[in-house]
């Protein structure tokens, strides 16, 4: 049975492209395969806080000395447990001034921790969560896989890295491009975005 972690990152409801799209490649892969099981974590309406100095001292390997260190260790611990369960990651990542959104730092800042999802070793560091595999579905008004605007792409990049960090390589990006630049556009952005994740659900039922 396969395991999905449906992360959505926008902090739109229904008007969110990105949320909207890891909605349809969810129901498309429960379509094909019944058993699915689906792990949905919201940080969009989530309250998901920014790393501070007590926090930071909990989530890289020391004891909890007081309460808010303990509620940092057991938030991470909570997000860490569902990353560790899924073998899809499904992650919508609308781009934010040529970036991630803050609350997908967020997410990341309390997943990514030496011991748990990668560790320091004599030849560098190794990520620790080998075998998975990633689809990330990024919506954006602009296009900036290609083009004049390929190099203000913070977002893609930054993304792999992170997740490479942890050891997922298996990376497949879904491009919702054009969606601001008129009614024509967005719709040729939708309709590729689409046929990319026709194309990773296929590739995962027949996995």
């Amino acid at each position: 049975m396969t395991t999905v972690l449906q992360i959505d990152s926008s902090p739109l409801d229904e008007d969110s492209v990105s949320r909207q799209l890891t909605r349809e490649f969810v129901e498309r892969l429960r379509a094909g395969e019944t058993g699915a099981r689906v792990i949905h974590r919201d940080l969009g309406g989530s309250d998901l806080p920014h790393l501070t100095r007590n926090a930071i001292g909990a989530l890289r390997g020391g004891q909890a000395a007081n309460d808010e260190q303990q509620a940092a260790a057991t938030r991470s611990d909570a997000l860490l447990a569902e990353l560790e369960a899924a073998d899809i990651i499904v992650i919508g990542s609308p781009m934010y001034n040529f970036g991630i959104t803050s609350q997908l730092k967020a997410w990341f800042d309390h997943v990514l921790r030496p011991g748990k999802t990668f560790r320091y070793t004599e030849k560098g560091p190794e990520g620790l969560l080998k075998g998975k595999r990633a689809v990330v579905i990024e919506s954006r008004g602009g296009i900036y896989s290609q083009g004049p605007y390929a190099a203000v792409d913070h977002q893609e990049p930054h993304l792999r890295t992170l997740l490479g960090f942890m050891g997922v390589t298996d990376v497949q990006f879904v491009h919702a491009e054009g969606l601001g630049m008129g009614p024509e556009s967005r719709e040729r952005g939708l309709a590729t975005a689409r046929a990319a994740i026709d194309q990773a659900v296929t590739r995962d039922l027949a996995a």
